[in-house]
Parts: structure tokens; sequence; C-alpha cells
């Protein structure tokens, strides 16, 4: 029989309304039959629609901040308040699965140097918008050891107080950088197959769509130059434990960070040539088809563009067998790199201008 056990689940938001109390009730309605203690705090981030009083009501313990860089600051005000050896962190905007966090427990507790146990995230209403649609796949990972997780997580509160929390300086992706200061410390991340929770995404125009991976790609230029900055040396794993984590997890292991280089450098190269790649390839379609007075050239770029969805929707069929899902993830794999790397140019213009960054919303 398991042992009991002690947990907290930390809850952020700002202005999520009813999404909010879908959230805790989720929380309060999981399967909790072997845990000693059971706590749920609310980080409010200056909420104007009564989310305190609502979370409160529900008899949920409700704390407050006022930060600059929100959700880091919210996730390190409630871990730091947390009583319990477990944090479970959830988005406001998300619903648990009943069984995730007791199958997640029995993971962590199965190898003391697992540190943060993840699951899958899938979108709420993927037929609300064609952008849910293509996004729908987008946190669907192999189960394995695995160099990051998202922001819903199961995480050890004495790591997080070994590393000493988030980042404050963030204001995207804080859960990435805070990951390799974990793998630094030599404890493991692990993904399981099973499902986590449901995500209401609510973007239902281009322009919450365009902001969205806009913001993406600002954090994959960030985090590597932090990183980079954090580890004098190299940080997250040596060869040697790379080639027994893989060795152990051959299949189902993602790419970790070796030594040899910091992570998220070789995605934001990669997004940059792709970008400018598929750029490219419409410019030079344009140009020849005005030069020429003729669509062919570019009916040429737009086919290879095609065909690079179509590659990206077979390389990833193991994740759905909707095929026009797969397609619109395909189509969103392709044009969010251009998007992306607008992110990426955003954040080195303003550093190069030494401007203040700025939160970017997209609902």
């Amino acid at each position: 029989m398991m042992n009991k056990l002690q947990l907290s689940v930390v809850i952020i938001g700002r202005n999520e309304g009813e999404r909010l109390e879908r959230c805790i009730l989720s929380v309060q309605a999981m399967n909790h039959a072997h845990f000693e203690l059971l706590e749920i705090i609310y980080v409010d981030s200056e909420s104007t629609d009564g989310s305190p009083a609502q979370a409160q009501a529900l008899g949920v313990k409700v704390l407050k901040v006022y930060p600059q860089s929100p959700t880091a600051a919210m996730r390190n005000v409630g871990w730091r308040a947390a009583q319990a050896q477990f944090i479970f962190f959830l988005d406001g905007d998300t619903i648990l699965h009943t069984d995730f966090v007791q199958v997640a427990l029995a993971a962590i507790q199965e190898n003391p140097q697992v540190a943060i146990v993840w699951g899958h995230r899938r979108k709420l209403y993927p037929q609300a918008s064609i952008y849910q649609s293509m996004l729908d796949l987008e946190w669907l990972y192999l189960p394995g050891i695995s160099q990051f997780s998202g922001g819903d997580a199961l995480i050890r509160r004495q790591v997080l107080a070994e590393v000493e929390g988030f980042n404050p300086s963030l204001i995207f992706r804080k859960e990435l950088e805070v990951c390799q200061r974990i793998l630094a410390k030599g404890y493991l991340i692990l993904h399981i197959d099973h499902p986590m929770t449901l995500h209401d995404l609510g973007i239902i125009r281009w322009s919450q769509y365009w902001r969205r991976n806009v913001r993406c790609g600002y954090a994959l230029a960030e985090v590597p130059l932090l990183l980079k900055q954090t580890f004098d040396v190299s940080p997250p794993h040596s060869d040697s434990q790379v080639n027994e984590i893989k060795s152990e997890n051959e299949k189902n292991t993602q790419n970790l960070v070796t030594p040899k280089e910091i992570f998220g450098q070789r995605d934001s190269k990669k997004n940059l040539l792709h970008a400018t790649t598929l750029f490219g390839i419409f410019l030079l379609g344009l140009i020849l088809s005005v030069f020429f007075y003729s669509l062919v050239p570019l009916s040429v770029s737009v086919f290879l563009f095609l065909l690079l969805i179509l590659r990206t929707a077979w390389k990833t069929r193991w994740k759905s067998n909707n095929w026009f899902t797969l397609f619109l993830y395909g189509l969103h794999s392709q044009f969010q790199q251009i998007l992306t790397a607008l992110g990426q140019f955003s954040y080195y213009y303003r550093r190069w201008r030494k401007q203040d960054r700025q939160l970017i919303e997209y609902k």
C-alpha cells in the first residue's frame, strides 16, 4: 500500500473568472485518498474580476502579488508558502485530470533523482477555432526523460529550494530556465504517458495566435542567453550521464543538453534558419513570378511549403489518427517559425535599445 503523501497544489492566475472555479473544483475532485496533507493555494496577480474572493469561497488559501514579472513571482510566492514536500503547479485556465497526481507521485517516489514529473496537456476546446485545433497536439510528447517541463508539473519542494526557485527576471517560459538549473544539480525530469490537464487556451482570433507565437520567440532568444550567464562551465549533464540515460530510455528520451551546449541555443539558431528559408522561398517565388509575368514560380513556392506541412504531419502521425488535425498541426509547426523568429528579433532589438521588457498577453 502506498504511504500517505503530502501535497500542495499551487494555482496561479489573473482574471480567469469561471476558468479558475473550474480549475479549483477539478483539484478538489481528484483522487487524493492517499494524501495526508492536501492544501490548495491560489496566487493572484492583480485580478479585477473578483477571482481572489471566488477562490476563498471555495475554501482555497489566497495570496496576492503585485509583481513586475507576474508568473515567476507568483510561482515563487506559492511554493514558498506551501507546507508539503511535493508541489503541483497549475495555471488557472486548466482542468486537472482526476488520477494524474496520484500516478505522478508514484513515479517520482520510485527514483529520488527525479525532481519533476509532468504529463500530457491538451486543449479543452480544440474545435472552438482553427488556432486551437492547430495547437492541440503541441504539448504531446513521447514519455521518458526530458530536458524541460511545461508550467503544469509536480516538483519536489526541496529541489525548488535548492535552486532558489524561479528566476524573477524572466517574463516568459520561466519553467524552461528553472528546469536547466535543476538538471545542473544532477536531477532528472520525467515525462509520463498520462493525461495531465486540459487547457482553456481561448485563442479565437488571428491577433491572439500572432502574439502567442511572438511571445514564444521572445523566450526562445532570452532563455539561452540567461543560461549562458548562469552556467560558468557547462551545465546539465556530462556526456557519460547522457549516454547512461539514453541507454535506459533509448526510444523515448528527448534530446538532452550536453556540456558542449546551452539549452535553447540549438532551437534558437534552427528557428532563425528555418524562418529565413521559408521567407526566402516565398520571396524568390514572388520575384520570379513578377519578372516572368507567371504564377508558376509562386505556385512552386506554395507547393514546397505544402510539402513541408505534409512532412511534419507524417513525422508526428503518432500524435493523432485524425489526418486533418495532423495537417493543421503541420501548418502551425511551419508557419509559427516566422512568428517565432519575429519574437526573437523583438527581444534582440529591445536588448540593443536597452528597453524594459513588456508582458505579452494573448487573451
